[in-house]
């Protein structure tokens, strides 16, 4: 099954220039047709497969992967590190840094996330309460299993939001993350929000804790959560 140059943007959700330039610098297999592009569905997935990206609507989307209980957020989050001193005016600088240590995300794929978060409103902060924020793409990504990231942010001052936060206590500690898929996003989110409502890693990062007593926190909690151990972060 061979698709077109607009079916294969719609399907990955970015722009046509993306995907030329995805032929141009990444090798995307492609059949030149009498002025038009032309693509192989397999061999369009199995391009993409190997860079830990995965469409997300159409013709190429596949069932979405689940991060759930069983995924390890420790990996994740020694992927994304632990922040701190960084200033409320420089909270979009250190995710552009942060995207750029994404696992099992080609180049290409980790600029065009930078780029998308330079963009108004393309974060959507979710103050949970207690001054904690968690951080995502307003825009849900598709990038596969293979791809994901955690970071924490221990804020110099109070980050001033538009969305209004449950207590109205000044927003100082963020867990910015990145799931594989739309599915995944919400289960990382739900998973992240209930450790941050109660339990020893909300009162670390309440005291800014040493780097590894958070690390400790975090894989005592992935040792704890049901399905543990089924899946790495990785996998």
């Amino acid at each position: 099954m061979y698709l077109n140059l607009i079916q294969i943007a719609e399907s990955f959700g970015v722009t046509e220039k993306v995907v030329e330039d995805w032929i141009r610098n990444e090798g995307l297999p492609h059949t030149p047709d009498r002025g038009r592009l032309l693509f192989d569905r397999s061999q369009v997935a199995n391009w993409a497969a190997t860079r830990g990206l995965a469409a997300h609507v159409g013709f190429l989307a596949p069932e979405a992967p689940r991060i759930g209980a069983g995924w390890r957020l420790e990996p994740l989050l020694r992927a994304g590190g632990i922040h701190r001193d960084i200033p409320g005016s420089g909270v979009t600088e250190a995710f552009q840094k942060i995207v750029g240590s994404l696992c099992g995300a080609t180049p290409s794929i980790r600029q065009l996330l930078a780029q998308r978060l330079k963009t108004s409103d393309s974060i959507t902060f979710a103050p949970v309460g207690g001054g904690f924020a968690l951080p995502h793409p307003s825009t849900r990504i598709t990038l596969g299993h293979d791809s994901g990231v955690v970071a924490i942010l221990f804020l110099r001052d109070a980050l001033r939001l538009a969305e209004k936060t449950p207590d109205k206590a000044p927003i100082t500690r963020l867990l910015f993350f990145i799931a594989p898929s739309p599915r995944a996003h919400l289960d990382l989110l739900g998973r992240l929000s209930r450790l941050l409502a109660r339990g020893p890693l909300r009162e670390l990062l309440v005291r800014a804790a040493p780097d590894n007593e958070i690390f400790d926190a975090v894989s005592l909690a992935d040792a704890t959560s049901p399905g543990a151990g089924d899946k790495e972060a990785n996998s």
